[in-house]
């Protein structure tokens, strides 16, 4: 094993197409995401438009990706179904495997297979306090999904989460009704760290054990945008919604950690790239006995890196 032999990492989510490089000594050597186009004032897009942008986006990446990286390609690791159970199914990664199928049959090289969860935690937990560990309790906080998971080795078991939309469903069709572009949790984000206080619109997420419902947010705050009662508060209203989930998060922690007895607890997923909540959650749990890890937030968002990392330890574990 030399640090001159490459991963080639494929990950084509819903809203972004992603390759990257990793050595098997595990530097990652390139990290390219180009985000797929939403037109202004949609909320989405459809599956066979986004599997179209991947196919124009991967060619051009990957040609990037091979340039003088002064090293040779040992395998490819491509994310292929939303979650690694059987019934897991979305036609965007489509796009990822079967360009991967071909590069691994015109180098001769072997592909390795995982989830796009899968490499959504791998990304994180590789650069966290969590890289050792085996267990842990894990939230994969994104677009379309808001799990808590118990992770177990390679065991993967959804214990909690929302029964509705996703914090990102809920954050992105709150900004989108306040003119920001699609998807916002960029700009809500920031917002809400510059907001001077929050207003006092919303009640608090309710939380029954380990799960909760969001579409109730979303409701009020569409009220209240719909109302004209904003009157010159819309960052404090952005404030609100996203301090109103990061209180619901620590609840479902505590209840968590109380229920599990595993205090090691990661966060995964584009909305856990946010600021607001990483220093949220931190000042509540530190000094406590929950770890609260957020890793290299860089890598919560949709990205090829967790995949090469994983196709990396798969050759050479």
């Amino acid at each position: 094993m030399q640090n001159k032999d490459l991963v080639l990492g494929i990950d084509t989510s819903n809203y972004k197409t992603s390759v990257a490089v990793v050595s098997s000594s595990g530097e990652t050597v390139l990290d390219l995401r180009e985000p797929l186009a939403v037109k202004a004032g949609e909320r989405g897009l459809r599956q066979s438009h986004a599997l179209f942008q991947h196919l124009e986006a991967l060619p051009r990446l990957i040609g990037e990706a091979v340039a003088g990286k002064g090293g040779r390609f040992v395998a490819v690791s491509v994310s292929t179904r939303p979650r690694p159970v059987d019934s897991s199914y979305m036609p965007v990664f489509k796009a990822g495997e079967n360009i991967a199928t071909v590069f691994s049959h015109a180098l001769g090289i072997p592909i390795f297979r995982f989830s796009h969860q899968e490499g959504h935690i791998e990304a994180v937990k590789n650069s966290s306090s969590f890289k050792e560990k085996a267990k842990f309790l894990c939230y994969h906080l994104s677009g379309g999904t808001s799990e808590l998971l118990a992770v177990d080795g390679g065991a993967i078991k959804i214990i909690g989460g929302t029964k509705d939309i996703s914090f990102g469903q809920a954050i992105d069709r709150t900004g989108v009704l306040l003119g920001m572009p699609f998807p916002c949790g960029g700009a809500f984000d920031e917002i809400s760290i510059r907001a001077d206080g929050c207003s006092s619109f919303l009640k608090a997420i309710p939380v029954d054990g380990l799960f909760i419902n969001l579409s109730g947010i979303e409701t009020q705050a569409a009220r209240v945008i719909g109302s004209g009662l904003l009157d010159g508060q819309k960052d404090m209203l952005v404030k609100e919604v996203i301090s109103k989930i990061a209180a619901a998060l620590v609840r479902l922690t505590e209840n968590a950690v109380a229920e599990t007895g595993i205090k090691d607890v990661l966060f995964a997923g584009g909305v856990s790239s946010s600021k607001y909540l990483h220093g949220a959650l931190h000042d509540c749990f530190d000094g406590t006995e929950v770890a609260v890890d957020f890793g290299d937030q860089a890598l919560s968002s949709d990205n090829a890196v967790g995949m090469a990392v994983l196709g990396v330890k798969q050759l050479w574990r």
